[in-house]
């Protein structure tokens, strides 16, 4: 009975814990809306704008609920996927605070949509990002050699996305790539990173030496772009962060951080960019 006292202790906290960081994150993304905005606050209590709360609040609490679920299952060695030669890989790179596991329904529905070789690797927020750059790059190379093609196709989500970067960018990997799509991606930060306990978090502040030095570089030749983010952004403040200079952009609305790889808008668009059905 102790073990099961504990676990629902520990289903309690992190219920707690989720529900802080919804209603805090949100909260700040208003502040931040209103004063770009003033005229929101004229609004702020109409009929509306108060329906769109919880359509907005409830499915990225539930969605961030089961992404901290997942993670025990991300620590265990993965299995050997079976893939087909001769297709392009897609790999996905997942964020901060998270796992490989957390991608189990996005994975799943983009099988579902024909595409194939979908793989997952982990990216511990305590190693550098060179670090993590270097694994990224070894995985690369074992499944273009493993399947015989030349490219892969990478989705980075969050911190995910930027780890991307650093590989196409500033590490020679553009060669390597063959279609690019971040979702939700701070490509210049943060002002929630403080609030980061990881390491690699503080290169997500704002106009870091990391970030500044990453936006400095050309845009990658040959790799096909998207940039995928929503307008309801809750972790990526300010909103405007999420924004690329180069590739396609598709923006979303009334959806949260975590959401993105859980909503079907979202999985569409990624079909679609991996698909090259983005106009």
């Amino acid at each position: 009975m102790s073990l099961l006292y504990a676990f629902i202790f520990l289903l309690f906290v992190l219920v707690i814990f989720d529900l802080l960081v919804v209603l805090l994150s949100f909260s700040i993304l208003w502040y931040e809306f209103a004063n770009t905005n003033p005229e929101l606050i004229k609004k702020r209590y109409s009929r509306a704008n108060l329906r769109r709360i919880p359509p907005l609040l409830l499915p990225e609490f539930f969605f961030n609920f089961v992404t901290l679920l997942t993670v025990p299952f991300g620590l265990f060695p993965p299995r050997r996927p079976n893939l087909k030669r001769g297709i392009t890989p897609t790999l996905l790179l997942h964020g901060l605070f998270v796992n490989r596991a957390c991608w189990f329904w996005f994975g799943s529905r983009l099988k579902r949509h024909g595409c194939e070789n979908i793989v997952t690797i982990n990216l511990s927020g305590f190693h550098s990002e060179e670090v993590l750059t270097e694994l990224l790059a070894k995985k690369i190379d074992e499944l273009r050699h493993r399947l015989g093609v030349n490219k892969v196709n990478l989705v980075g989500h969050s911190m995910g996305g930027i780890i991307a970067r650093n590989y196409v960018q500033r590490r020679g990997g553009q060669d390597k790539v063959d279609r690019l799509i971040f979702l939700g991606t701070p490509h210049q930060g943060s002002k929630l990173t403080p609030f980061s306990f990881m390491p690699l978090g503080k290169l997500l502040m704002p106009g870091s030496e990391f970030l500044s030095r990453l936006n400095n570089e050309p845009a990658p030749v040959g790799v096909q772009t998207v940039n995928i983010y929503t307008r309801k952004d809750n972790m990526v403040l300010p909103n405007t962060s999420v924004q690329l200079s180069w590739g396609k952009q598709v923006e979303l609305d009334d959806m949260g951080h975590t959401s993105l790889i859980y909503r079907a808008a979202a999985i569409d668009a990624t079909v679609a960019a991996l698909k090259g059905n983005v106009e």
